[in-house]
């Protein structure tokens, strides 16, 4: 079965260690409560990159990163000290608070804006072109491993508002304008522009499939 997320943060954790492998990296991650029950092979998901834990100990596991997820994410520039977010995966008796989120970052963006309120605060992200077409407002997007709603949203860029439980439990309270962020877009609309595109017959249309 394929590993999938909620865009729910359990625990804002800690980068301990990091260790050049070339084309590779791993990463030694401080996370009590995402590590309370990792095993070798279980999935953790560092600030919305899925990643597998090779080992575990006191509160701490170890992940190794690819030079591909390095390439694509954030995680190329991750520093000792650098706060993280964390998810495990989910099981059959999980609530999908956030919508599904695999873990795959589409891409990067980088914090544009930062507009602060009396109760929320306005984050304006640049948007990649590839990916424009999968965010509409009022959808979801997975920002750093969260998932939120795009309050608004043009070719170039998206706008997320952030409440405090956001702001003050993951990583997103702290990032600054200039900061990279990992995307991940809705995979549902990845699979119905495919559809889409190939001409697949619905079943659901009168006339069409068996």
């Amino acid at each position: 079965m394929t590993t999938v997320f909620t865009g729910i943060v359990e625990e804002l954790g800690e980068v301990v260690e990091v260790t050049d492998l070339d084309d590779a990296a791993r990463l030694v991650v401080r996370g009590p409560v995402v590590s309370a029950d990792a095993r070798h092979g279980d999935s953790i998901a560092v600030n919305g990159v899925c990643l597998t834990v090779v080992s575990s100990t006191d509160g701490v596991f170890t992940v190794d990163v690819m030079k591909e997820t390095l390439d694509r994410s954030s995680l190329t520039g991750v520093c000792p000290g650098d706060p993280v977010n964390l998810e495990r995966a989910v099981t059959l008796a999980t609530r999908l608070g956030g919508h599904l989120v695999q873990g795959h970052v589409d891409g990067t963006g980088e914090v544009l804006e930062r507009i602060p309120a009396e109760h929320w605060e306005l984050v304006r992200v640049s948007l990649p072109g590839a990916l424009t077409r999968y965010v509409v407002e009022k959808g979801s997007v997975t920002v750093d491993g969260v998932s939120l709603t795009v309050a608004a949203v043009t070719a170039t860029d998206f706008t997320v508002s952030l409440i405090p439980t956001t702001l003050g439990l993951t990583t997103l309270g702290r990032r600054a304008v200039g900061d990279l962020v990992n995307l991940e877009v809705d995979v549902m609309a990845k699979y119905v522009e495919k559809l889409l595109a190939a001409g697949v017959p619905s079943p659901l249309v009168p006339g069409q499939g068996t």
